[in-house]
């Protein structure tokens, strides 16, 4: 009797996996981040009107694209209502990954809000390198003495309207503007000067984990597959081994 008391358990388990595994997914491919900061941070790419800097609070981080060579990223309400920014990003290696969120910054600015570097999300190697405005990077990289990405490209720093599409103009902007990076002594060079490349296995890796669609732009036709099948054989697997042990135990108490 013990097990079949257990049954119900065992089902409603189940039925979670199959709630949750699309939205893990999901999570797993935009990198979707909740981060909760307790002082202002400074932020570069295209922000909302008065979000150069985001003030203490919680934040959603995600990517909108990602692309083999740079990507789109994006911080949101906790709510996920409101863009606060889109910035562009290239790829950061790191040879040791973490179970945690990491977050670096530029720092060396006093009584200025320390200037967010880079992103890695929890257990990968590669996180986002943030692009700045060539006359921030400048700033930035005199105050840190580190050298910093920038493009001279301009771009529009505020916009009155958030940005939601990846096939908006704002977004092409930032996908196709050239990159350079500057050294603390003003230097410019090209982004390969000051980044460490990652093994050609990882990079290779890498791309190939890019290039996998979002869930969001299969075909319609396939999702519920995508979403249901594994959690469906794994339900029909505990049936039958429900169904097995019942006729065991009916077949014991009959003995």
């Amino acid at each position: 009797m013990t097990f079949l008391k257990a049954v119900p358990t065992i089902f409603c388990l189940a039925l979670t996996g199959a709630i949750v595994a699309p939205s893990a997914q999901a999570d797993e491919w935009n990198k979707k981040t909740v981060m909760t900061f307790s002082d202002p941070v400074e932020i570069p790419g295209v922000h909302l009107k008065g979000w150069a800097v985001l003030p203490a609070g919680t934040y959603v981080f995600r990517l909108l694209n990602s692309a083999s060579d740079r990507h789109i990223v994006q911080i949101l309400s906790q709510d996920e209502l409101t863009v606060y920014a889109t910035i562009l990003a290239i790829p950061n290696y790191r040879l040791k990954a973490t179970d945690k969120t990491v977050i670096t910054f530029n720092e060396g600015i006093q009584g200025r809000p320390e200037a967010i570097r880079a992103w890695f999300y929890p257990g990968a190697n590669w996180g986002e390198e943030f692009v700045y405005p060539k006359a921030k990077a400048i700033e930035l990289a005199k105050a840190t003495n580190t050298p910093v990405i920038f493009t001279a490209v301009e771009i529009p720093l505020e916009v009155a309207t958030p940005i939601k599409s990846v096939d908006e103009p704002v977004v092409a902007l930032l996908r196709r503007a050239p990159l350079m990076a500057i050294r603390p002594t003003g230097e410019q060079v090209e982004v390969a000067q000051v980044v460490t490349p990652p093994p050609p296995e990882k990079l290779a890796a890498a791309a190939s984990v890019d290039q996998v669609p979002a869930p969001a732009e299969l075909p319609a036709r396939r999702l519920p597959a995508t979403a249901s099948s594994l959690p469906m054989v794994g339900l029909f697997g505990v049936l039958a081994l429900a169904g097995a042990l019942a006729i065991r135990f009916a077949k014991n108490r009959a003995v």
